[in-house]
């Protein structure tokens, strides 16, 4: 009984962290649709009196969003480290066992 509760929770963190990190990506896959709007008005923005006035908002949304993007990964992957040690012994062991199910003719 015992067992199959901690799998349950188990299993309902793992959703919740899954979803946090769907969110995130979600999150960065908009930011950079955005960027690329906002790089694309650079370039088509011509001269006129309300020109520094859309740069000035432009390079605000950019920093603004990026600082907020920045908080929520920083929460998504916190206390995760790019390529841990753990990584890189469960790495090596896939490569093995890829090598071993390999048959040469």
């Amino acid at each position: 009984m015992t067992s199959n509760y901690t799998n349950e929770k188990k299993y309902v963190e793992a959703k919740k962290s899954v979803d946090k990190l769907k969110i995130f990506y979600i999150h960065l896959a908009g930011y950079i649709v955005v960027v690329g709007l906002i790089v694309w008005n650079f370039i088509i923005i011509e001269e006129g009196e309300y020109k520094n006035a859309i740069i000035w908002l432009n390079c605000t949304t950019l920093v603004t969003w990026g600082i907020f993007l920045f908080i929520h990964g920083w929460n998504t992957f916190k206390g995760r480290i790019l390529f841990k040690k753990s990584w890189e012994e469960r790495k090596i062991k896939e490569y093995m066992e890829a090598d071993e199910t390999k048959t040469w003719e």
